[in-house]
């Protein structure tokens, strides 16, 4: 595995374009709490529907990630005070199936935990697992995956071990619906986007989107994966991470390094960032 310093752990984990293969599945496991899903199903903030915006969804998306896991603190505050002005109408209605709030710190703190997860996971694949120290340090930094938005740093469990509680416990309150596993399923076929596309490149989405699911979500959206096809996966990653790991960082990170760009041009310019 190349030498990493404990100094950058985060900023020289994030491995941009392949770890977004890793996107579909990572939205399926924070999605897959109901209060979660339901947040986003039944979200109001139509400029933030992946549906009706993809474009703009994705940059905002991928904007956070990058703030979060590449910006300074200006840059987090000023992306905090963007995303809480659409999550100010990210409430559930008496209609809603569950009570939801876009600002429940404990919601908050289970898609920080998924997103973590996610780059762990992209990270274990694709350029190899770290020795404990390492990832120790890499698992302390993630807590700005929360504490960019509403998480205080104590809410972010202490350390591995912690962690590892609290993912099993959080994985108890899995549970997904036939609505939002629809609008889970169109995004891992990626129906948002116009039909020439999802046709060309849905069923490969969906495929790596599987195979980067955990078993108990695999379960929950009802996905069915066989031993071949984690052989595929798995061949796959090979080559992706031979790439990722022979790459320049600037290389690696796009295009995370990217959209820090765009949201401190943003910010210089006076542009909305969300």
């Amino acid at each position: 595995m190349r030498t990493t310093t404990r100094t950058d752990v985060l900023d020289d984990a994030v491995i941009g374009a392949a770890a977004f293969l890793a996107g579909g599945a990572n939205v399926i496991m924070q999605l897959s709490w109901p209060e979660v899903g339901y947040g986003v199903v039944e979200s109001r903030v139509d400029s933030g529907n992946l549906f009706k915006r993809p474009m703009k969804r994705t940059r905002t998306t991928l904007s956070y990630l990058a703030v979060a896991a590449l910006g300074s603190e200006a840059d987090k505050a000023a992306f905090r005070r963007g995303v809480n002005k659409a999550h100010a109408q990210v409430r559930s209605t008496d209609a809603s199936p569950v009570r939801y709030n876009a600002f429940d710190k404990d919601l908050q703190l289970w898609v920080a935990a998924c997103i973590y997860k996610g780059f762990e996971d992209s990270y274990r694949l694709l350029v190899g697992v770290p020795d404990r120290a390492l990832a120790e340090e890499f698992y302390r930094a993630s807590a700005t995956f929360g504490t960019t938005l509403q998480v205080p740093a104590e809410q972010w469990p202490s350390d591995l071990d912690a962690f590892e509680k609290y993912w099993r416990d959080g994985l108890k309150r899995v549970s997904i619906d036939d609505t939002v596993r629809e609008h889970l399923t169109a995004i891992a076929e990626l129906r948002f986007q116009p039909k020439p596309l999802s046709v060309l490149f849905g069923p490969f989405v969906r495929f790596v989107t599987i195979g980067f699911l955990p078993p108990e979500f695999r379960e929950q959206m009802r996905f069915s994966w066989s031993s071949r096809q984690q052989r595929r996966f798995d061949r796959l990653m090979a080559v992706i991470g031979a790439v990722v790991r022979q790459s320049p960082r600037p290389v690696r990170q796009f295009p995370f390094n990217f959209y820090l760009w765009d949201v401190r041009m943003r910010i210089r310019t006076g542009r909305p960032i969300v």
